[in-house]
């Protein structure tokens, strides 16, 4: 689809345009001039003096012309960036309203295209807007739909129910451990995943790295006093080491982290259920670790197969009641919309197997191309389905979770998701992931430790974020480790002066 672009000539426009754009077409390009070729033409007119009033008027190769026009009161008095994004917002409400007008397509979150909706919600509640207000703002602000704002509000009340205390849990942290490692790589996948199979020196000298981050930021963290929420260990899949090389790292945790005892919930990744084994739940037992993830992704093994699952339907459900047979008393299950050659028959066989376990916690992922993935790289191999049996399979989900009385918790989404839709976490009461609601919401500092784990540092008084990653490859993270933590701690120390605490 060919899109030219008139009356915005500023280059920051550019990325907003493609994005909405990418909601309605498969392929699109945006063309910042009159072409004759285009399939549509879109020009842009626009005042800023008390208000701002921009119009979009669609043209296409038939003479079909539709308008759309947006009015809202200028304030003038915020910075250079945020009045610029107040303008953005109006261009992006206009474009997006005549596409639908165009195209017949209703897109349910509006003008967002960002991953964590649900913070907009939660900005109101800090702000003191009355609930009907902050609804009404969304509305006209971001054109959601009342069906999306009132899931936002489900897990914002739900939040804030598990975690009371959200919006003052500056002054801790919480810590993401990321093992690199994988029994093989999905092919939807772009985590940092390394087969892990004839690669145990780069194991051996990933883990040594890893423990000196572990025991040098805990060193930190007793120094100053600063107390843990949550740690969850991610990947890869965590399960991927050796038990003895588990037990290890668990052992460095409780030996270098403060008051370990004390943590709100310490999650573990086992998302391949290829990776469990008695002895590894015994080292989770052992170290009081109870909240893991077996993944089945789907149950249907010709799907397994296509996306390089290397594990059966019968392995996934066996070494699930496994981990429930050694005690594991808080598990997550995640399923996925969407998989090359499945539909509604293929997802609700999904669903009634997952009835048969019922997990403490069901995360529903839609598929999403991802720029690296392998499916990405090599779409015309996977066959998916298309916008309306992507959003059925979704009302199935939510359908199966309501009546099996699960409850959002927490909600993400992602760029070229299937059906422009969103990642649900739903859950049993009081069994909800923490982690998961802190590393969405962005209400405090979470440090990444290992192979490609992201640090997330958050100003304490201004909200304020500061990203920083650690290498992807084993290799270049065992070159420089020590550097990589030094620099953490550098930037802990700044957020966590006295004078930047929140009193």
């Amino acid at each position: 689809m060919r899109i030219s672009i008139i009356g915005l000539e500023d280059e920051r426009f550019n990325r907003p345009l493609q994005l909405i754009a990418n909601l309605f077409f498969e392929e699109s390009q945006i063309i910042k001039a009159i072409n004759e070729e285009a399939d549509i033409r879109i020009e842009f007119k626009m005042t800023v003096q008390d208000n701002i009033s921009v119009s979009a008027e669609l043209k296409d190769q038939e003479g079909k012309v539709l308008v759309s026009e947006y009015d809202k009161e200028w304030s003038s008095t915020n910075s250079e960036k945020e009045n610029f994004k107040q303008i953005k917002n109006a261009v992006a409400h206009v474009y997006l309203s005549v596409l639908q007008d165009w195209t017949g397509i209703i897109q349910k979150w509006g003008i967002l295209t960002g991953v964590r909706p649900t913070k907009l919600l939660h900005r109101k509640v800090q702000e003191g807007v009355p609930f009907k207000d902050s609804h009404q703002q969304l509305k006209d602000d971001y054109l959601i739909s009342d069906e999306k704002i009132e899931l936002m509000q489900h897990i914002v009340d739900r939040q804030l129910t598990v975690v009371p205390d959200l919006y003052s849990l500056q002054k801790e942290v919480s810590i993401y451990i990321g093992i690199p490692f994988c029994p093989t790589k999905c092919a939807y996948c772009t985590f940092p995943a390394y087969a892990i199979n004839g690669r145990q020196g780069s194991v051996d000298s990933f883990l040594g790295g890893l423990h000196y981050e572990m025991k040098k930021i805990g060193a930190w963290l007793k120094e100053k006093g600063v107390r843990i929420t949550t740690v969850y260990y991610g990947g890869g899949t965590p399960t991927s080491i050796t038990a003895e090389e588990m037990d290890m790292l668990y052992e460095e945790m409780y030996m270098s982290f403060p008051d370990v005892e004390n943590i709100r919930e310490i999650t573990v990744e086992a998302g391949r259920p290829d990776t469990i084994t008695p002895e590894k739940l015994e080292v989770l037992k052992k170290w009081n670790i109870d909240r893991i993830s077996i993944n089945p992704q789907s149950y249907t093994q010709e799907t397994l197969k296509a996306i390089g699952r290397h594990h059966t339907v019968t392995e996934t459900i066996s070494k699930y009641h496994l981990a429930r047979d050694m005690g594991m008393n808080n598990i997550n299950m995640d399923l996925i919309i969407g998989l090359p050659g499945e539909g509604i028959p293929e997802f609700t066989h999904s669903l009634a197997e997952t009835e048969k376990l019922m997990p403490e916690s069901l995360t529903v992922h839609t598929l999403s191309f991802k720029r690296a993935s392998e499916m990405t790289k090599n779409k015309q191999k996977y066959k998916v389905a298309d916008r309306e049996e992507v959003e059925k399979m979704m009302g199935l989900a939510e359908v199966w979770t309501t009546t099996h009385g699960y409850v959002p918790y927490y909600l993400y989404r992602q760029k070229n998701i299937l059906g422009n839709l969103e990642n649900v976490g739903y859950s049993l009461p009081n069994q909800e992931s923490i982690y998961n609601i802190m590393i969405m919401e962005e209400q405090q500092t979470i440090i990444g430790l290992g192979c490609g784990a992201a640090s997330k540092f958050i100003d304490p008084l201004s909200g304020k974020i500061t990203h920083f990653a650690n290498p992807k490859d084993p290799k270049t993270y065992n070159d420089s480790f020590e550097k990589y933590t030094e620099d953490k701690i550098n930037i802990l120390e700044e957020l966590f002066s006295e004078k930047s605490s929140p009193a």
